[in-house]
């Protein structure tokens, strides 16, 4: 335990707490609700704002041309009436696409649809679609995330005969080790035969009883309403059952440093539905919720700037809308009148099987070349299904019977990209290539899906390490080996070198790697940090006296 004296002056100010595969306390946080304390905010802003919410509207395609994007044809999911949203911006904000796997953090409406709009145009690219992360801690057997917060504050993972495993595996980091790191463990320890028993299968334990019941009342509450709520658990008392599930996509849709498709201009994405490198192969915690406020800011004035440049503004093409809708129009009265033997719900369920099965945590070829067989006659046999509801309007089994195909061309994108991808890296974890390959694979997955086509057409774009801040090697934690790239060596002393060079913060990011031009004009300007300096020096807390460590 360590116990740190704040300074006097820093009352009220922005925190930070300890969480995996960092060296710092770095992730900001509002007790163990951050996520929620940022949405309800923005909401309460937008309703300030008397910015228009279309709730209940669901986006079925979008309106292009192959040279650009024009807006979406959507569905009302209470009336099963469409509309036409004709833009001369669209942005893609869906989150993921966690729901293809059979128990995930997700919420339910998280099945990837603007990510499979995107690539139903033929034109836009998703970028790293294999990378996917598990997250170490979800209650056994419901799959609600309990925070990495519960481990940063000094929680511990334990087996079935009550022993801290994870120093085992990782004596510096523990339990504090990056999420695809500890999920391996996890799982692995659980094959060992250490897992706990139960009549759902097997499981770990989380234990925060050490915490204290003050703390878990006041910086882990949502935690204990969780615990108490799915599991009818105390967790100042009891153990929390635990096993990793599906939790972040780093995949999506492919944009650059402005949220803008390469491929499709007027088409925007931001959030965890885009891929514009902020995370690699495995994300680090608290980096996304971050980064949705970040890209909204950053995204929206690009959006902006692009429809009042020159070129940004156009006319929209009546005859283009028309046939879109006329299309999606045909498309659902189709589903209801098929005919078909299968249904919906079977075929979603054998997809999420076939995923867990063979896309999760540990893959190998055997297995991810099973999986895109079975998602390839899955996507066959989505045109023989037959509805039985027959409702009007609200008709979630309609809803998931035109979602199904998207989902599964997400899937096959997953399952080949991971297939096709003959190394581990990040969350990506070939147990027949255990070697990180930066020598053949430090590069970026690019999927499309022109139309006609059967399945996912694979791309990769190479990384430039000679601009990286941070040349690839061995990250602290997890496995040694890897391949390195042949010139990782050069940037290193490159690195070095100007970094001896510069003892100013923001000098020495700049010589690194620049990235302020990028920016919009208005947030160039440096964030304040209490108690730095000029060159960037913050001052050191210090621990109280008599402390324990």
């Amino acid at each position: 335990k360590v116990e740190l004296e704040e300074h006097p002056d820093a009352a009220g100010l922005i925190t930070a707490r300890n969480f995996g595969g960092t060296a710092k306390w770095r992730t900001s946080y509002v007790s163990d609700g951050t996520g929620h304390s940022m949405l309800y905010t923005v909401s309460d802003q937008a309703i300030a704002a008397s910015i228009p919410v279309h709730e209940r509207m669901e986006a079925l395609s979008l309106i292009h041309d192959g040279a650009r994007c024009f807006g979406a044809i959507a569905r009302n999911l209470m009336t099963g009436e469409l509309v036409a949203y004709n833009a001369h911006a669209t942005c893609i904000a869906t989150g993921g696409f966690g729901r293809i796997y059979q128990v995930s953090t997700n919420a339910i409406i998280n099945q990837g649809m603007g990510a499979a709009l995107a690539l139903e145009t033929g034109f836009a690219e998703l970028g790293n679609m294999e990378a996917v992360q598990f997250h170490p801690t979800a209650i056994f057997p419901a799959g609600i995330l309990v925070t990495e917060g519960c481990r940063g504050d000094g929680g511990l993972l334990l087996d079935k005969n009550e022993h801290r495993f994870m120093p085992d595996y990782e004596p510096e980091k523990a339990e504090l080790a990056s999420r695809d790191v500890v999920s391996r463990h996890m799982e692995s320890h659980i094959r060992k035969g250490l897992g706990v028993q139960s009549r759902f299968g097997e499981h770990l334990w989380l234990d925060i009883r050490l915490l204290g019941e003050e703390h878990i009342n006041t910086k882990l509450r949502e935690v204990k309403e969780i615990c108490q709520y799915f599991l009818g658990i105390d967790p100042a008392r009891e153990l929390i059952p635990v096993r990793p599930a599906q939790h972040y996509s780093m995949g999506g849709i492919r944009t650059d440093a402005h949220g803008h498709s390469s491929t499709l201009p007027g088409l925007f994405a931001c959030g965890e539905a885009a891929c514009w490198d902020l995370h690699g192969f495995n994300r680090l915690g608290g980096n996304s919720v971050a980064e949705t406020v970040v890209a909204g800011m950053i995204v929206g004035e690009a959006m902006a700037d692009f429809c009042t440049a020159a070129g940004g503004a156009s006319s929209f093409d009546t005859v283009l809308v028309r046939s879109r809708f006329n299309r999606e129009q045909a498309a659902l009265e189709a589903l209801r009148n098929n005919s078909g033997s299968h249904s919906v719900a079977e075929l979603n369920a054998a997809m999420q099987a076939t995923m867990t099965r063979h896309v999760g945590i540990y893959r190998d070829a055997a297995g991810l070349a099973q999986a895109v067989e079975e998602l390839t006659d899955l996507l066959q046999r989505c045109k023989d299904v037959k509805l039985t509801s027959g409702a009007g309007g609200a008709d979630p089994e309609l809803v998931l019977a035109y979602r199904l195909p998207r989902m599964l061309k997400l899937a096959l994108c997953v399952a080949e990209g991971a297939l096709n991808r003959t190394e581990s890296r990040g969350a990506h974890c070939r147990v027949d290539f255990p070697e990180r390959d930066d020598n053949q694979w430090l590069n970026r997955t690019l999927a499309s899906w022109p139309e006609g086509t059967s399945g996912p057409q694979l791309r990769y774009e190479a990384l430039d390490i000679m601009t990286m801040e941070l040349p690839p090697a061995w990250r602290g934690y997890g496995s040694r080996d890897f391949i390195a790239h042949p010139r990782q060596a050069e940037r290193q002393r490159e690195v070095d070198t100007l970094a001896q060079q510069h003892t100013n913060r923001f000098e020495r990011q700049h010589a690194l790697m620049p990235y302020t031009h990028l920016l919009p004009e208005q947030y160039r300007a440096r964030n304040a940090r209490f108690l730095e300096d000029d060159a960037g020096n913050v001052a050191e807390r210090h621990p109280t006296k008599g402390a324990a460590t």
